[in-house]
């Protein structure tokens, strides 16, 4: 028989996890700053301390502009779209993991777990070849997005059961879709002149080479709503954890929960794949490790994979555009690099006692 933990015990670990929310909070955040000063100091056109803070308070008159003019234009034509799309793009997509996860009761879940990634592929892939130059240039994003929402409503309508979507009918349907989407875009790159197969390649990388203060805007007024969704979902996400009896007996309506949630991981993952191609791994990685240092109340952990997506993708994009001078290397190759490995250590790290971190 099981021993009923004491009040003082069962305080000391309430304790202990705010410590550790707190603590993990406070890290990450001094983390992210650091990186994001770091990303605009390094480049293939190097940037001291010093004219990186002037460049930065300069135009609101606090201090006076750095004498090199090409301070200003690397900082505000290309670093500071480009850092603003990373942190846009990281906390999208770790928040859509953690919706996905929250939703499905399955740390495994992810973003592509509902087709949107492979959806956008499809859309991407066709305005490449076909209208390329159309809307001054946004017609690939918006094909991107469009698709990519299409595909996360053919999942979830092909996996109604009754009325309502069966979580394991679900993924099969994502598994199925996302099969389908891959072969349309492998027959679109193949139909491809050689010039935009070769960017349908690279786009299926992930890349932050597109970013402008235009395109930030949309993503963030697209991730903005996601972000703002999911936090004030996050308690009856909590609730849905317990069951769905449970849910429902506390008056929680437990299809319109995961309706709602789908809905926001898939306008994050679209949003995001949209102007910054396929990244793998931030979805799956950054809830989970998040998880495992702070618990899974939802309303603690998706800020924290905020931060946690942030700082990921911050550190991701500048190693691609650094690593190799003069290259700006595919940003995926190094989430999926880094974030193999790590799913890996968590997974034999968790079978060995995740209940550890208490």
């Amino acid at each position: 028989m099981s021993r009923v933990p004491e009040p003082r015990q069962v305080d000391n670990q309430i304790e202990l996890r705010a410590r550790r929310r707190l603590v993990t909070g406070a890290v990450l955040v001094v983390l992210l700053l650091a990186a994001i000063l770091v990303s605009m100091m390094l480049g293939q056109f190097a940037i001291g301390a010093g004219d990186v803070m002037r460049g930065l308070l300069a135009p609101i008159g606090l201090v006076e502009a750095p004498t090199d003019p090409l301070v200003m234009a690397t900082l505000w034509n290309i670093r500071f779209p480009r850092i603003v799309l990373a942190l846009l793009v990281g906390a999208g997509l770790a928040v859509a993991g953690a919706v996905m996860q929250a939703v499905f009761s399955n740390p495994l879940a992810e973003p592509g777990v509902i087709g949107v990634s492979a959806g956008a592929a499809v859309g991407s892939a066709a305005a490449m070849v076909f209208v390329p130059y159309m809307l001054g240039g946004f017609s690939v994003p918006l094909a991107a997005f469009i698709t990519g929402m299409l595909a996360a409503f053919v999942v979830y309508s092909l996996s109604l059961r009754a009325g309502r979507a069966e979580p394991l009918m679900l993924v099969l349907t994502g598994i199925a879709v996302t099969a389908v989407a891959t072969a349309l875009v492998s027959f679109t790159t193949y139909l491809a002149p050689a010039t935009a197969r070769d960017q349908i390649v690279f786009w299926q990388m992930g890349s932050l080479a597109g970013a402008s203060w235009a395109n930030d805007l949309v993503v963030a007024v697209v991730v903005a709503l996601g972000l703002t969704g999911a936090l004030l979902i996050s308690g009856r996400l909590d609730v849905l954890a317990l069951g769905e009896s449970a849910a429902t007996h506390v008056g929680i309506n437990v299809s319109a929960v995961r309706i709602i949630a789908i809905t926001l991981a898939a306008l994050l993952t679209a949003a995001s794949v949209a102007y910054a191609g396929v990244i793998a791994f931030v979805g799956l990685i950054v809830p989970h490790l998040v998880r495992l240092i702070v618990g899974p109340v939802n309303r603690y952990l998706i800020p924290l994979a905020i931060l946690g997506g942030a700082l990921l993708l911050t550190i991701a994009d500048l190693v691609a555009r650094t690593l190799i001078s003069f290259a700006d290397l595919p940003i995926g190759i190094f989430t999926a690099l880094v974030g193999g490995p790590m799913f890996f250590i968590i997974l034999r790290y968790g079978m060995r006692g995740i209940r550890s971190l208490g």
